[in-house]
């Protein structure tokens, strides 16, 4: 196991670092130095590692603070250069139509773009892209950090607490049984962090199970290149090994180009279709859910040429429709077609996820029934979701019960909102009819009663309260990769006068431009001001300036004085205008700062970043989340992770406004299930609960639940914070 390789992953994963190993010395004097950089970007040493570090040789705690800095860099988005167009920024940035008129004059007296400009100003249109002092960088990084001052430290600067870890075969492992075995799925970086992982840990031990589909998928294509014994108990396991074999997608959101195989692949392959089969021949009607893929896949597989799997070769006949297999779904929906709503959920019973997702709509169809008979349909339906619910999979219990507390007559007026997989998100008004109160009541009784069931007893519980408005991952898809991210949906305070965003983006192979923008929403969700390259300046605050091209990377700004916005609701969001994707760029992520009035600084201070979030969606708009002001004037921010569609090209803040105000109004409006809802339900089995006020620590072992894991924790301690909350989650 080559382990300084994985130690980012762990410290990303974690904040622990691997207990770093070296000859015996005398380290003090440079682990200070190493802790004293660290603080500069955010970070600092516990106690527990900087008496570790203290106790090797100098030069191997050298080795140990270059490897460490690099990681910590990236996570917080110091590892780049971030330059401004103005260079003053955030002063001195001119009015938007005086900085225009400016680069037209200057073009003017540029004799090889002099007669290009007076063409197009004659003909009423002009494109600011053929100005010469458009877009471009005007002066070097050097020159822009040269004309800033150093950044006076405050005492509202965050400060990450890195934490000593075991040795590092020890932290590796721990990592990858973590991720392979996590009840929720994973984002799309943890997911290929996982895949190295197991490539590196597939020798070693194992998780007792792992429920997430991708998950298995990754963990299989390493025990197939060690001939292990491959995890596999649906047909679907198999297409999503392939997909992994070919560096395709293992979620099966998007197609997979399949690849040759060689013959040990193939063999392997279809003898685990074929003993799936074998097993259970109801499984072949998974088949028509990915008819085209498993076509593909045949292709590659040959299964003609290997007649002693018979059953692998239905799955391929199935694809092609030479064999006609009835999915669970039609007989499900015939059903329901019939009218026959008891009959449907009797035999989703056999299927219970699926009856779970199905509740709203059984109960809405009983309004179909005859009025004597919609009461004991309705009955038949809560019944069977308590009968089968100890089989349902935790995350969807709460998914479930999260849903039903959203449809209260009272929130029906807010549009409802869909968000797949990638992210891509879109709203309309919510017509279906109410759900009965007293069958969502029953049902939510229920669910909390099943999850209370599952909930270890946490023993005595600390409970950091700027957690519990945390929304529960109960998906790695419903966030993004970064440093300070939460779930979709987490609610947390914002403190500091001035706001800054930030967006860096480094173009693959042809020009891109990202715009940086700002919108400013009335109470109704009304649009009343936006910041933008087509408004430098207004009273909430200013941008520093359009950069169209980024073949070394770009970055832009938007700073704001929380204390002069007009109105109650700021959302930031990332535009394409023109070029590479989201996910086609090298490199692209968004963030925000926070700073004290006074505190002056480059435009990019690492330890003022509170969120970097990377921008990975499949949309052309980016809304990471929106910052929302209270009744009492206190801000806070609820994280959104959409992406918009947008327009192929020329995406604008002004042009997809009303479409934002939808999406921004159903987010807001939306109650998502929370830290708070599991603290509560674990409070009945705690020996007792405390809130911790940030400085007393208790005197014995704890289940501590916070945004960060304080230094000095009494050993025992069971310690949930975001980078493991999805352990909180029953299995």
């Amino acid at each position: 196991m080559v382990v300084h390789a994985l130690e980012p992953l762990v410290v990303r994963h974690t904040l622990r670092l691997p207990a770093p190993a070296g000859p015996a010395g005398q380290g003090e004097a440079v682990a200070r130095q190493f802790d004293a950089v660290l603080m500069s970007v955010g970070f600092k040493l516990s106690a527990d590692l900087m008496k570790h570090l203290g106790g090797l040789s100098p030069d191997a705690v050298r080795e140990t603070a270059e490897r460490t800095l690099e990681t910590v860099r990236r996570m917080v988005g110091d590892h780049v250069q971030h330059n401004v167009y103005f260079l003053d920024f955030p002063a001195n940035v001119p009015d938007t139509v005086a900085f225009w008129a400016s680069c037209v004059a200057e073009a003017l007296a540029d004799d090889a773009t002099r007669e290009s400009t007076l063409a197009q100003l004659s003909s009423g249109v002009l494109n600011l892209l053929t100005l010469p002092s458009y877009g471009t960088y005007r002066h070097t990084y050097e020159e822009m950090l040269a004309a800033h001052d150093e950044l006076i430290p405050a005492a509202g600067d965050r400060q990450i607490v890195l934490h000593l870890g075991g040795d590092a075969e020890t932290e590796v492992t721990a990592l990858y049984l973590a991720l392979a075995g996590s009840s929720t799925p994973l984002g799309e970086e943890a997911l290929a962090d996982l895949a190295v992982l197991a490539e590196a840990c597939v020798a070693g031990p194992q998780p007792e199970e792992i429920p997430v589909r991708e998950n298995r998928a990754v963990v299989n294509r390493a025990r197939l290149g060690v001939g292990a014994g491959l995890l596999l108990d649906t047909v679907t396991d198999v297409l999503r090994l392939a997909c992994a074999l070919a560096e395709g997608d293992v979620t099966l959101r998007e197609p997979t180009r399949f690849r040759g195989m060689s013959r040990p692949v193939r063999r392997a392959l279809l003898a685990g279709l074929d003993s799936v089969v074998a097993a259970s021949p109801a499984k072949l009607a998974d088949v028509a859910a990915h008819r085209e893929a498993w076509k593909r896949l045949g292709e590659r597989l040959h299964p003609h040429e290997y007649p002693r799997w018979p059953h692998a070769a239905e799955v391929f006949a199935v694809a092609r429709g030479e064999k006609t297999v009835r999915s669970f779904d039609s007989r499900v929906e015939e059903l329901l077609d019939r009218g026959d709503v008891a009959g449907a959920t009797e035999l989703l019973k056999s299927a219970p996820g699926r009856l779970f997702r199905s509740l709203d709509r059984l109960l809405r169809a009983a309004w179909e029934e005859t009025p004597e008979r919609q009461r004991d349909v309705r009955d038949a339906v809560v019944a069977a979701a308590v009968e089968v619910a100890p089989q349902v999979a935790g995350r969807v219990v709460l998914s479930v019960r999260e849903h039903l507390h959203n449809r209260r007559p009272e929130a029906s007026a807010a549009p409802r909102i869909h968000v797949n997989r990638g992210g891509r998100a879109w709203a309309q008004p919510d017509t279906r009819a109410d759900l009965p109160a007293t069958h969502r009541e029953r049902l939510i009784e229920a669910l909390d009663a099943e999850t209370r069931r599952r909930l270890p007893a946490p023993g005595r519980l600390l409970v950091d309260p700027d957690i519990l408005d945390v929304a529960l991952p109960l998906s790695g898809k419903a966030t993004s990769a970064g440093l300070g991210v939460l779930p979709r949906g987490s609610v947390t305070p914002v403190d500091g006068e001035l706001l800054r965003f930030f967006v860096y983006w480094k173009q693959t192979a042809r020009t891109t431009d990202y715009d940086l923008s700002a919108l400013m929403l009335n109470t109704d969700y009304s649009m009343l001001s936006w910041l933008s390259w087509t408004a430098l300046t207004q009273v909430e605050g200013v941008h520093s300036g359009d950069i169209t091209d980024a073949p070394d990377g770009a970055s832009e700004f938007i700073n704001l004085r929380l204390g002069a916005a007009r109105g109650p609701y700021i959302v930031p969001q990332v535009d394409i205008y023109s070029g590479e994707g989201f996910e086609e760029t090298a490199e692209s992520f968004f963030g925000f700062m926070l700073r004290d009035g006074d505190q002056q600084g480059r435009p990019f201070e690492p330890r003022t970043v509170r969120m970097k979030s990377e921008l990975r969606g499949t949309g052309r708009v980016a809304l990471p989340l929106v910052f929302a002001r209270d009744e009492d004037g206190r801000w806070t921010a609820k994280w959104l992770h959409f992406y918009l569609k947008g327009s192929p090209a020329t995406n604008q803040v002004e042009t997809n406004r009303v479409s934002v105000s939808m999406l921004v109004r159903a987010a807001v409006e939306r109650d998502h299930l929370t830290v708070r809802h599991l603290v509560h339900l674990m409070a009945e089995s705690a020996d007792d609960v405390t809130l911790w006020d940030g400085v007393r620590l208790p005197d014995g072992p704890v289940t501590f639940i916070g945004l960060q894991r304080p230094d000095g924790l009494p050993d025992g301690s069971r310690v949930l914070t975001p980078e493991n909350l999805r352990d909180v989650i029953p299995a």
